[in-house]
């Protein structure tokens, strides 16, 4: 063993035998970081989201996201369809979408799930190991189309995770992610790239009803 490795080891056993008591011990529990905004946060939500290169559609009603879920995939001539969610295949089903889903993921053309929340602050889709799509839809399809409500509207990241203890207590899911756009890197070159290690495109349908 090189005398430089054994300092490095030697360093850290003191370490965790002699505890570092951790810093700034006196910041509040849950400190706003952020102030709320003033706008709505369906507004504060799409402007954010859009302005991630995300594609935001606001739907009055169920029936209008069914039309313009098959007005996309007409255009885009989509064939294989992923979708997970019972519930979102059910209400889908009961206003006028009878297309049959693929089950290969890894083949299909685009994905629908739902979320766990929309966060207004920064744009994202909050997403969980809860949620019948699981770990895997929203990041290996091409394209993922997440369909949400109003209620799943919350202002920063701490608002969201609050709601999630809220709703699972104890069974707190094992996974939670923030998808924020489409998947993006700058690691060649400094370049930033849309598209390379996720979905290309990033749809978000919010139905009021």
């Amino acid at each position: 063993m090189t005398e430089s490795r054994a300092n490095i080891l030697n360093k850290i056993k003191q370490a965790l035998v002699h505890k570092v008591p951790v810093p700034f011990s006196d910041t509040p529990a849950n400190p706003l970081h952020f102030p709320a905004s003033a706008k709505e946060l369906e507004l504060e939500f799409a402007e954010n989201f859009t302005g991630l290169k995300g594609r935001f559609s606001y739907c009055f009603n169920r029936a209008e996201l069914v039309n313009q879920l098959l007005v996309l995939i007409e255009t885009r001539q989509w064939k294989n369809i992923y979708c997970r969610e019972d519930a979102i295949k059910e209400m889908l089903a009961k206003n006028g979408f009878t297309f049959t889903y693929t089950e290969d993921l890894a083949h299909c053309d685009v994905a629908l799930t739902g979320c766990e929340s929309l966060v207004a602050r920064t744009g994202s889709m909050l997403l969980s190991s809860a949620q019948q799509s699981g770990r895997t839809v929203s990041v290996y399809a091409p394209v993922h189309i997440c369909i949400a409500h109003p209620e799943q509207l919350v202002y920063d990241v701490q608002d969201a995770i609050v709601k999630l203890r809220e709703q699972y207590g104890s069974s707190f899911p094992s996974m939670v992610s923030l998808a924020t756009g489409p998947s993006r890197t700058a690691d060649i070159e400094k370049t930033l790239v849309v598209g390379v290690h996720g979905p290309k495109e990033v749809f978000c349908f919010l139905i009021d009803e």
